[in-house]
């Protein structure tokens, strides 16, 4: 989270995707041609920027569901870090917590369950794990044990004092890191989710639906890619009436036009 990970594009897609509050701008309603009479050149700004990312991240291609993306949006000329961190769940969050945050924003508990699923790939830090491993405080690391193979992988990498190996990484989807599949339901199952987060939807005791939906993608792939698709394009389509500013469509993603 404060250190630049390796390889987690569609993770850090859902990530962007959540701070769309906060980084961007827009006039509803968003529609898929949108640009096409307002702004022509846009599609070649976005063709090459991803052209770019495609060719310095090979491996960008792990496959999972596709989806058709509204546009209409344009990118907002001041960003703030802060709100959008109080905006995302902690990877110690309780359930009612997290479904709180995301029913906050229009995204219901079915949109968060399909959304956490992004965690099949990508990596996280020892120190937002530490207390599932080492189990130091009442949450899932009580109720949902991991295997003790896996405990103890976790443990020669992140040490139980803090401060120490912080910045040390472990996949959040043990079985499949590199593959979008459904594998990271499958891990919460047998109680393998790294995060305490991610856990807390398969064993909180207040999580009926989500524990349902998770059975569900653990065993049937397509719903959750279709879920997770509806879900993507639902949050995408977040909007805040009170924060509306003039935006424009930066020529470098990055940076702001000068």
């Amino acid at each position: 989270m404060n250190q630049s990970l390796p390889f987690v594009p569609l993770a850090m897609l859902v990530f962007i995707s959540i701070l769309i509050r906060c980084l961007h701008a827009s006039d509803p309603p968003l529609t898929l041609d949108y640009y096409a009479s307002t702004c022509p050149s846009v599609f070649e700004i976005v063709k090459k920027e991803m052209e770019c990312e495609v060719l310095s991240e090979p491996l960008i291609l792990v496959g999972g569901p596709y989806w058709d993306v509204p546009v209409g949006r344009k990118d907002s000329k001041t960003a703030s870090f802060e709100l959008a961190e109080s905006n995302l769940p902690a990877a110690n969050e309780g359930l009612l917590s997290i479904i709180t945050k995301f029913l906050y924003q229009g995204l219901s508990a079915t949109d968060m369950v399909a959304l956490s699923g992004a965690h099949t790939i990508g990596m996280a830090r020892c120190a937002n794990y530490r207390s599932r491993i080492y189990g130091d405080f009442e949450t899932t690391s009580e109720r949902s044990p991991m295997s003790e193979t896996y405990l103890n992988s976790l443990r020669s990498t992140c040490p139980a004092a803090g401060g120490s190996g912080d910045n040390n990484i472990s996949a959040m989807d043990s079985a499949t890191p590199n593959l979008f599949d459904n594998s990271f339901y499958q891990l919460l199952l047998k109680g393998d989710g790294l995060l305490n987060s991610d856990q807390e939807l398969y064993s909180s005791m207040l999580g009926i639906e989500t524990k349902n939906l998770v059975i569900k993608y653990a065993h049937d792939s397509p719903a959750f890619f279709q879920q997770f698709s509806d879900s993507m394009v639902k949050m995408g389509n977040i909007t805040n009436p009170d924060s509306f500013v003039s935006g424009e469509v930066r020529t470098n993603c990055r940076f702001v036009n000068t």
